[in-house]
């Protein structure tokens, strides 16, 4: 009877992991080239029984049954609630795996040294694609995305990244607040940029559990996650230059 209970509290824990790491698109345009995309894993296909036949239909369809994904037909209601855009979803949504998303728990169990950087209120999708290729390209541990006040993943978000996404840890919070406390106590010293810092992101002495925080296209870092850095640093820039975009700012410290 133990042994019973720890193997169904195993299959549970691992369950509940294994859907942490499921991230839902919608629409006929971005399902049908995701499932074209066979580096891409999927979890399941949802159709609308509503859906009139049509030849992009019957394409999704035969996709899924090369590559053996699960198909599963719902009401009109139903799909909506999956997709969460019943304007958009078109009677099609796509569950994907992000084989490299990773609790913050995990995550600091299994890195005694890293370097993350933390996204606080990116809300342009391409902003978010180009940053996450930046950092999969670079020198970064993991990206920790807020899913609350910020771009999600979308297959916009994924045609930025020119499916680096799959490649790069993604640690998703509740709270950036509360992840940013974790890390803190965990001995991570927190940077923020700004370009009113007087040090010099180049000359900046980093330890060896780095977090790089980047804010909001227009508004920077937000005055909360701001009391919680270590330092603020600047990227020294000529020409009266005031700022770089987001993106180009994770580029520098990618490869920093």
């Amino acid at each position: 009877m133990q042994e019973r209970r720890e193997k169904d509290s195993a299959d549970y824990l691992a369950k509940k992991s294994f859907f942490a790491k499921i991230i839902t698109i919608y629409g006929r345009n971005a399902v049908l080239e995701v499932l074209e995309d066979e580096s891409i894993q999927i979890h399941k296909l949802h159709l609308a029984d509503s859906n009139k036949p049509v030849a992009q239909l019957d394409k999704m369809v035969s996709l899924a049954n090369t590559r053996n994904i699960e198909i599963a037909y719902h009401d009109k209601k139903a799909l909506s609630r999956i997709s969460k855009n019943a304007k958009q979803d078109q009677g099609v949504a796509l569950d994907i795996v992000l084989e490299h998303s990773i609790s913050e728990d995990e995550f600091l169990k299994l890195n005694s040294s890293y370097k993350v950087i933390a996204l606080d209120g990116i809300h342009n999708p391409q902003n978010l694609g180009m940053i996450i290729r930046s950092c999969a390209a670079g020198d970064v541990d993991a990206i920790i995305l807020p899913t609350k006040n910020s771009a999600q993943i979308s297959p916009l978000v994924i045609k930025a990244s020119v499916g680096t996404l799959f490649r790069l840890p993604i640690i998703k919070t509740n709270s950036l607040v509360k992840t940013l406390e974790k890390f803190k106590n965990a001995d991570a010293q927190l940077y923020t940029l700004s370009s009113h810092a007087k040090q010099s992101y180049k000359k900046a002495s980093y330890s060896d559990r780095t977090l790089f925080i980047l804010g909001n296209e227009s508004e920077g870092v937000s005055k909360e996650v701001e009391k919680l850095s270590n330092a603020s640093i600047a990227i020294p820039m000529k020409r009266g230059v005031e700022s770089l975009n987001v993106a180009v700012t994770a580029s520098l410290l990618a490869f920093l």
